[in-house]
């Protein structure tokens, strides 16, 4: 394999394009000034008696649902998910008898403001992290159409805002609770150069209000809803509708929990098995023509988190494969969540659980490691040039000497609590660290869990692919020590959960 990989990329990949490459998480996350600002001002306007009481009922009403996930019999998934289309009656189902409205989960007022001060900064972060991965997976993608489904009070629109500011042109939200609506758009009210934005109760009303050549979107995403849909067949029909809408990227997120875990493995499972099929159909039609039209729309492979399209490795290992978002708490947090036994931290630790489907076929690159060699930690003591473990005294004083501070300097020009601007942030400084991209073979791991360092070897649990077309997937544990390979040390004691590791 190593033979058939070009001089031109063996040179690209270096240990630093790796590191750089590999990098996917997201150190504290600080909610966007305009954010906090919008929800400071929207709880200034609302009912705060009782407050902390509305928060803790919002909490037992989310342990209600997750209740009701754990109840869902595990049979009835795995027939549901594998084949719904054993028998004709069982096809049935398929048919939309009810709309998300009312098969889903409605907020109150009181729900709805207590979710806005206690949740939707973290749900915001959550949905910053998986939508800056697919940023950075597919730098050319910039969507201009985008559904959000279950939107809620806006968490995917402000991460969208941030991450794609220039390319998007019309929105279309669909939340059936008129007060999570009313606070969405509440929240927007002062923001400027706003793309269109559409507001339905259902995606049938969605369906009925634009025509059929204007449905498909460039991202649909659905964050922390499926697990509100308490019914495995609605939840199944919902994200076909969804599927169909989506001409380019999916995006489901939940919570990460074992039962967000699951919703998220069967969605997954349900589509990548409906456009296998649709595959061997396709191959079996004798017009070529219609093969090549429907190339690019027909098939499925997953761009994030999944290095591969296979079963989920995890499903027999008593693990569950989930992630985590470190945010800097806001203002309103810090006011009314509540913490037994101690008080409350100035940070919060968001769990969710994602997957990111990309329609077509998925390319077949080369892997990463595929063709490089690593000296060990033996060879390169063996390379080192004496003088080069010399230090040079006064090259050293003279760089302390530079960084004297002069008598008079005004701190105050490069205070980090500085005045900030309401312009959109473009993240100039994170895009100039990015020298690389990883590709969306499957030559790259994902990392399950923290690292664990133990002396000189760092012990991992990698997701991977067993086959370069992605087919299938094992879950590995994976030692790498100092003394054999120092390169790929290096790069491990810097890589944290969720990252990706290259093999």
């Amino acid at each position: 394999m190593s033979a058939a990989i070009p001089e031109t990329v063996r040179k690209a990949l270096t240990a630093e394009t790796l590191r750089s490459a590999a990098k996917q998480s997201l150190k504290c996350h600080t909610v966007p000034v305009r954010l906090r600002r919008a929800i400071k001002r929207y709880l200034r306007e609302q009912e705060m008696a009782h407050m902390k009481r509305k928060v803790l009922r919002l909490s037992e009403l989310f342990c209600g649902i997750k209740d009701v996930n754990r109840m869902l019999p595990a049979s009835t998934s795995k027939e549901l998910v594998e084949d719904p289309f054993k028998s004709m009656e069982q096809s049935k189902r398929w048919k939309i008898k009810s709309s998300y409205g009312d098969i889903g989960l409605t907020y109150s007022d009181d729900e709805t403001i207590a979710y806005v001060a206690s949740r939707m900064p973290a749900v915001y972060s959550a949905c910053y992290r998986v939508l800056s991965e697919v940023r950075r997976r597919l730098p050319g993608f910039s969507p201009a159409r985008v559904l959000d489904f279950g939107s809620g009070s806006g968490s995917v629109f402000w991460a969208l805002r941030e991450l794609y500011p220039n390319s998007l042109q019309k929105v279309n939200m669909v939340e059936p609770s008129q007060s999570m609506q009313q606070a969405g758009q509440s929240l927007i009210r002062d923001l400027k150069n706003l793309p269109l934005i559409h507001s339905y109760g259902s995606i049938q009303a969605l369906n009925q209000d634009i025509s059929k050549y204007e449905r498909e979107h460039d991202l649909v995403i659905a964050s922390y809803v499926l697990g509100e849909i308490p019914s495995l067949k609605d939840r199944i029909t919902v994200v076909r509708q969804l599927w169909d809408l989506t001409r380019d990227i999916l995006v489901l997120v939940e919570p990460g929990t074992p039962q967000g875990s699951n919703i998220i493995s069967q969605m997954r499972s349900h589509i990548l098995w409906m456009e296998k099929r649709k595959c061997r159909k396709r191959r079996n039609a004798s017009d070529q023509a219609s093969q090549d039209a429907a190339a690019f729309r027909n098939g499925a492979f997953v761009v994030a988190p999944c290095p591969h399209d296979g079963p989920c490795p995890l499903e027999k290992t008593g693990k569950y494969c989930h992630f985590v978002q470190r945010l800097e708490r806001t203002g309103s947090q810090r006011a009314y969540k509540r913490l037994k036994g101690g008080p409350l931290r100035g940070f919060e630790d968001e769990k969710f659980c994602f997957v990111a489907l990309k329609r077509g076929k998925r390319p077949q690159e080369c892997w990463p490691l595929d063709g490089m060699k690593f000296e060990t930690l033996k060879e390169m003591h063996a390379k080192r040039n004496p003088e080069d473990l010399e230090i040079d005294y006064e090259d050293q004083f003279d760089s302390e000497a530079e960084d004297i501070i002069p008598h008079g300097y005004d701190h105050s020009l490069y205070d980090s609590d500085a005045l900030e601007t309401d312009a959109i942030t473009e993240h100039e400084d994170e895009e100039s660290k990015e020298t690389s991209q990883a590709d969306l073979g499957s030559g790259w791991g994902r990392i399950i869990f923290s690292p664990q360092r133990r002396g000189r070897r760092i012990e991992m649990d990698v997701c991977r692919a067993t086959k370069h077309d992605g087919s299938e997937g094992s879950f590995e544990h994976v030692v790498i020590t100092q003394s054999r390979n120092p390169t790929l040390h290096h790069q491990a004691r810097r890589s944290l959960w969720g990252d990706l590791w290259p093999f």
